[in-house]
Order: structure tokens, then C-alpha cells, then sequence
């Protein structure tokens, strides 16, 4: 980072968001409010156990078809047998044990004027304020011929599980020699960095397992998150703009945007066909499904909310929190929508108190790692600019130094490592 050390950003950031969007327990003052929360993911989790920890006479339900959540953030070293899939995964009866029912089942719909929710079992729940993280739901229309079933055979493994499985296998029975094709999405998509940092941990594995390999970038866009960082070391270590470079990346300059794919004959198509042996495909992303049914969402394909409380500016007493949110420029990323929810938790319980809500404060770290020893990060605290909006904080963040020594960069990794025992006993602990 360019202006304060990583140690200290993280322990003003997590200062910051404490004092200024948590505040202290209430415990009785929302008593007989309820709550209920749609969709059990970082935001979602996170929202239900500080609003518990805020006041705990608040009834607080939690709605979540999966019973085990695999985070994204580390997904990418399943893909080559750096980690284990279960070491991702959580479940929720933490949650359970701080006071927040927790239901696992289907939302089929939010009505705003009833407020009430419908699950897919027929039961309903009232409540006086909702509060939706639906996550993302990717745009089957953008790139012919690629639907839910062509996923199967040319896997997104953008919502990590099953498909993520699925691309490691794929990339395990590839041959040596063999074209690896990742397609990326046109912004805003969630975790801006990820299909990079996928790009380059499988060029790791690549290099120490399947020399002769090739990894091809299809992009749609003129530049991407953290690239003078990534591209430096695609430099180093896999020999990027060398005639034997490991990757080659296409972008919006070369008519990287893939328009088509070929299931069969496995090609993703853009101003010319490129065959690949296996096919990464990360379609374009809009908010998840029941923002889209419930009216959440405007033309963009996600929801406006207010800044300081997240709550929809379509329908009140309705709050949108995570990759489901309009929230430039903070990212779409994990530790967007914890901060997030946070101070969504915060501004309910003023309300319910009839108190102004707290002026807050938010943070956003995301770690990538390129090799077992080599990360890079990106960090920004953000406040509320003179009219409502989320604005960066100047000098308060800022990137690893492409001049970073060996030592740091092996630093970052822990500090990456670090960050995820944290924050997944943070929300799920």
C-alpha cells in the first residue's frame, strides 16, 4: 500500500466501520420488530448476526436454501488442489446460536405492500423490515448459445460449488499442451479481480504440472482490476509478452469480447473462433433472481439503494446489501458486502429506535494470489460524500507496490490467509 502500512489500514478500517456503523449493543429496544433476511451469503449472514448482536430483542429470520455456504473469496486454489473444498465451506448454526432462525428453503416472493415474504414450502413471514441479499444471477440472453446446460460442459464456476469441482476436474484430465480459455465478463461483475487471479494460480499449476499449456484471456473490456500488478508478474513468472508466454491476454483492443460459444465443437467465439480444450466461461452478471422478480432492480440489471441505510430506493422497508447493490465505487466483493451489512444492521435498529441514522463508514480489502508465495491487494475506506453518495477516502488506501520485494509479497499471502480465517469467523463464527 502507497500511504499506510497493511497492519495499520486494517486495524483503522476495522476501527472506523465499529465506532461509526455499529455503534454499541442495544439489547430490547427493537423488541417485538422483525426482521426477516433473504439469502444466507456473506452480506446476508453477516446482517443477521449484528442485528442479533445489536439488540437482541429484535426477531431476527434468516431464509437460505443452501445448509452449507461456499465462500468465492479462495475458491480459485480449489482449482488446482491447493485447498481442499470443505475449507471453504460453513455452515450456520452459529447463527442459530445467536438467537437467528434460520429456515432453509426458497423465497418465491417479497411483497412491499403486505410486507411479507412467501417461501417456496407456502409458509409466510411478516415483517417490518427485509432485508435481500440475493448475490448476483448471471445473463444466460449476453453469449449465445451459453445457457445453465452448456455449463455443464463450459463451467462458469463463478458461484463456487459444484461447478467449481466440476472446472477442477477439468483442468486436472486436461493434456499437457492443451489450451485453457477463460472468458471474462463486461462490468460490473462480482470480484473484479477474480478471473485474473484464476488466470494466474492455473498458470502456476500449468507451469509445475502441465509445461507445455496455454491460457487464453477473451475479454470484453479495455483494462482490468489490478493490471499493471498482474501483468507484471504473468511477466515474471510465465513469460507474458514473450513469444513463449503461458498467457495471452485479448481485451476490448483485439476484439477480446466473445459473442458465441460452441458447445460442441469447443470454441468460444469473438472476432474469430479459438478452440480450447477446456472453457472457462464467466457470463455477465446481473442482481440474483428474487431482486429481478421483486421489483429491486432498475434497468441496469441491479438495485439502488440509499448510501447511508441500503435501503431500496424502489421499495421501502426493504434493504438490498452485497453484489446486489448499486454501491459504486465501492466493488462487488466479500468485504463490500460484510461492511455493508454492517451498517445496514446499524441503520435498522436506529429506526426501530426512532434515532437518525448513523453517518457510516465502510472498507473494502481484496487480496489476489498469483503463486504460493506471491499476493497482491487492493485496499479503500470509504465515507459518504456532501450528497449521500459512497466516495472514496482520500489516502486512506491503496495498492501493493509493483516494486514489492520477494518478502512482501509472501507477507500478502499470509495477510490474504489471515484475512479469511478472520472474516468467515466474523460472519459465520
Amino acid at each position: 500500500m502507497t500511504n499506510i502500512t497493511r497492519r495499520t489500514f486494517i486495524t483503522i478500517s476495522a476501527a472506523t466501520v465499529a465506532a461509526s456503523a455499529i455503534g454499541f449493543p442495544r439489547p430490547g429496544i427493537g423488541a417485538g420488530k422483525r426482521v426477516v433476511i433473504v439469502g444466507g451469503g456473506i452480506a446476508g449472514a453477516t446482517a443477521a448476526k449484528y442485528l442479533r448482536l445489536m439488540d437482541g430483542g429484535i426477531d431476527v429470520t434468516l431464509i437460505e436454501p443452501k445448509k452449507i455456504y461456499t465462500t468465492c473469496f479462495l475458491s480459485n486454489e480449489v482449482l488446482w488442489d491447493h485447498r481442499n473444498i470443505d475449507s471453504i465451506q460453513f455452515n450456520y448454526d452459529a447463527l442459530g446460536k445467536h438467537g437467528v432462525t434460520v429456515v432453509h428453503d426458497v423465497v418465491t416472493a417479497i411483497d412491499p405492500g403486505s410486507r411479507r415474504v412467501t417461501i417456496k414450502g407456502g409458509k409466510r413471514f411478516n415483517y417490518d423490515a427485509c432485508v435481500v441479499s440475493p448475490g448476483i444471477s448471471f445473463n444466460w440472453d449476453a453469449i449465445e448459445n451459453y445457457t445453465p446446460e452448456a455449463s455443464q460442459k463450459l463451467p462458469h464456476a463463478y458461484q463456487a460449488g459444484p461447478q467449481t469441482l466440476l472446472l477442477r476436474d477439468q483442468i486436472k484430465a486436461m493434456k499437457d499442451g492443451g489450451i485453457f480459455i477463460l472468458v471474462a465478463p463486461q462490468n460490473p461483475f462480482r470480484c473484479p479481480p477474480g478471473p485474473y487471479e484464476r488466470a494466474s494460480q492455473i498458470a502456476w499449476y500449468f507451469k509445475n504440472h502441465k509445461p507445455r499449456s496455454k491460457i487464453i484471456i477473451l475479454d470484453p473490456k479495455p483494462e482490468f482490476s489490478k493490471q499493471a500488478l498482474f501483468t507484471a508478474a504473468w511477466e515474471r513468472y510465465f513469460g507474458y509478452k514473450t513469444g513463449n508466454s503461458m498467457i495471452e491476454w485479448i481485451g476490448e483492443a483485439d476484439a477480446g469480447e466473445v459473442t458465441r460459444v460452441d458447445v460442441k465443437r469447443m470454441e468460444a467465439i469473438a472476432s474469430s473462433p479459438y478452440k480450447g480444450d477446456v472453457i472457462n466461461v464467466i457470463p455477465p452478471q446481473h442482481a440474483g433472481k428474487i431482486a429481478l422478480q421483486s421489483g429491486l432492480a432498475d434497468d441496469t440489471g441491479w438495485c439502488p439503494v440509499n448510501h447511508r441505510t441500503f435501503e431500496s430506493k424502489i421499495h421501502k422497508d426493504i434493504y438490498v446489501v452485497g453484489d446486489a447493490a448499486i454501491a459504486a465505487p465501492m466493488p462487488k466483493s466479500g468485504y463490500s458486502a460484510n461492511s455493508q451489512a454492517k451498517v445496514c444492521a446499524a441503520a435498522i435498529i436506529a429506526k426501530f429506535s426512532g434515532e437518525p441514522e448513523p453517518v457510516p463508514s465502510f472498507v473494502n480489502t481484496c487480496y489476489s494470489l498469483i503463486t504460493p508465495e506471491h499476493a497482491i491487494s487492493v485496499a479503500m475506506v470509504y465515507n459518504l460524500g456532501p450528497k449521500g453518495v459512497i466516495q472514496e477516502v482520500p489516502g486512506a488506501g491503496g495498492l501493493t507496490p509493483k516494486d514489492a520485494s520477494d518478502e512482501m509479497r509472501k507477507r500478502e499471502v499470509a495477510y490474504a490467509y489471515s484475512w479469511f480465517r478472520n472474516i468467515t469467523h466474523d460472519i459465520f463464527g
